[in-house]
């Protein structure tokens, strides 16, 4: 046992000696540090990461390029029910839920940020599975005798049965889905990035009112 612990203040000791910076080095690496920070904490701002924790359907629209499903859904009737995550994520477990949330928000936020989005969203198998499942969980009493109950995303994807949507293909989105079909469509708006202090004096400067 001894002999463990000598092994691990040795290791623990190894390791700071070789995080801490030799002493003409640590200005400017504490300088470094807090540009690499305070970048971070920005990026945090203007991507309004702690919005993904919530449930609101607004987060959706950080991205920009869901007008046409918040537009949709906002007109529909699932509006009086449901948000979007409760379509569009699993409900079996919360790690699960979030799990899938911070994997799917990782990659609409890298599509978004190279500009690759495309003109029509189509759900990934994960999401086709996610959808069926939540539709199967909020209208079961109204399934018995109907065969889609038995269907999941990942036997549809094997050819097996057919999907809800494949039958009510209006709900919730409607069969118009590109961006450009809702170039006026009445969706959130994302606040300015830049500070109202640096807003306020570009204005002045360029003579804006």
């Amino acid at each position: 046992m001894m002999d463990f612990f000598r092994r691990l203040i040795s290791a623990i000791s190894a390791f700071v000696h070789f995080v801490i910076p030799p002493r003409e080095w640590r200005f400017v690496v504490i300088v470094l540090l807090g540009i690499f920070a305070g970048l971070g904490f920005y990026t945090l701002r203007i991507s309004n990461a702690v919005s993904y924790l919530s449930d609101q359907p607004e987060t959706c629209m950080n991205c920009h390029v869901m007008s046409p499903e918040y537009a949709t859904w906002a007109h529909g009737s699932h509006r009086q029910r449901a948000v979007c995550t409760d379509c569009h994520v699993p409900h079996d477990n919360v790690i699960h839920k979030y799990f899938f949330k911070a994997k799917d928000g990782l990659r609409h936020a890298t599509i978004f940020t190279m500009r690759t989005e495309p003109q029509v969203i189509v759900m990934k198998p994960d999401g086709v599975t996610a959808v069926q499942e939540n539709c199967i969980r909020c209208h079961a009493n109204l399934l018995d005798g109907v065969s889609a109950r038995d269907v999941t995303g990942k036997n549809y994807l094997h050819g097996e049965g057919k999907l809800c949507w494949d039958c009510h293909r209006e709900t919730p989105h409607g069969t118009v889905r590109s961006l450009s079909s809702v170039p006026y469509a009445r969706v959130p708006q994302l606040p300015s990035v830049i500070p109202s202090w640096l807003d306020e004096f570009l204005r002045k400067s360029q003579n804006i009112k």
